[in-house]
């Protein structure tokens, strides 16, 4: 079974607020098996555009990456994060050679 994978570009309005959505983040995201491959880190944009924060979490499956964005929990942190970003957020299901 293929792992899946969250894909975040987000413009951060409030650093010191994300900070809280990044705490209530964490028990949904062990719950779920999440695993970050990027967290923010530097980044260059190098064809197109983004936004200034870049996100990649590591799923082991499609369903759970699913569940874990459906779940309350992460429903509750997200409700923190909306008001001081904006971005996109996409799930993709990995290759499985």
């Amino acid at each position: 079974m293929p792992k899946a994978y969250w894909v975040a570009h987000v413009n951060v309005s409030d650093p010191e607020a994300y900070e809280h959505y990044k705490a209530a983040n964490a028990a949904p995201f062990a719950t779920y098996g999440a695993r970050f491959i990027v967290r923010g880190g530097a980044q260059e944009v190098r064809e197109g555009a983004s936004k200034s924060r870049t996100v990649v979490i590591e799923f082991p499956s499609l369903q759970a990456a699913q569940d874990c964005y459906n779940s309350a929990e992460y429903q509750a942190a997200k409700a923190i994060r909306d008001p001081i970003s904006e971005g996109d957020l996409l799930i993709v299901e990995g290759y499985d050679a």
